[in-house]
């Protein structure tokens, strides 16, 4: 599959411009969840673009210079953790990807979203797995990913004893056992770690 047949098919139809956005940190215990709306020359595909997550850290990185350099613009938002815990991390990746968007210094025609419908308040096709078919999804989601890592690992010198720099916030038995071992910090979404609680807690009494 041609990884600009979406763009493709909307500028066919008249679109002047196209735009991609992706979310990252949907998942993590702590830490904000991090959106990034762009667009992207026409017609141009810049090699080795794809899933952020199926990337080594130093692919993203060497290829998110190669993005900024030639996006015609892009716009990265954060939701952070006190709103998580407020509106729900689902309203938290519609209300970061709207932000994305809208901060665009272009406002494109039409924005193709990674992932199902869920009612963005834009000119919106939503595609399943959209970063690994649409090569400006792609270019967003990694974008979006070297960004949320990069704070991630700044707040690593603020918090040391969590070691943020590793796992960037996700759930891994590190993180999980540092935080049994000393409680949450400012930056954990304090509704992911009550459930997370619950959740072992079930699997727990099911083993027994």
């Amino acid at each position: 599959m041609d990884k600009l047949d979406y763009e493709r098919k909307h500028y066919n139809n008249g679109a002047k411009w196209v735009a991609g956005v992706d979310e990252v940190g949907r998942g993590p215990l702590a830490g904000p969840v991090v959106c990034c709306a762009v667009i992207m020359p026409k017609d141009q595909i810049i090699e080795g673009v794809d899933d952020s997550k199926k990337l080594n850290e130093k692919k993203r990185n060497a290829l998110a210079e190669i993005i900024k350099q030639k996006a015609v613009c892009y716009h990265i938002a954060e939701v952070w953790q006190e709103e998580i815990d407020k509106i729900n991390i689902l309203n938290a990746v519609k209300k970061c990807m709207t932000m994305a968007v809208e901060g665009l210094e272009i406002k494109p025609d039409i924005t193709l979203v990674d992932g199902v419908d869920t009612g963005l308040s834009i000119n919106a096709e939503y595609l399943i797995k959209g970063d690994a078919k649409s090569h400006t999804i792609g270019c967003a989601s990694i974008l979006a990913k070297v960004y949320r890592d990069n704070l991630m690992i700044e707040f690593a010198k603020e918090y040391p004893e969590y070691a943020f720099e590793k796992h960037k916030g996700y759930g891994t038995k590190v993180h999980i056992d540092k935080i049994k071992e000393i409680g949450p910090c400012k930056l954990h979404r304090k509704t992911f770690i009550k459930n997370f609680w619950v959740e072992q807690a079930k699997r727990e009494q099911e083993n027994t």
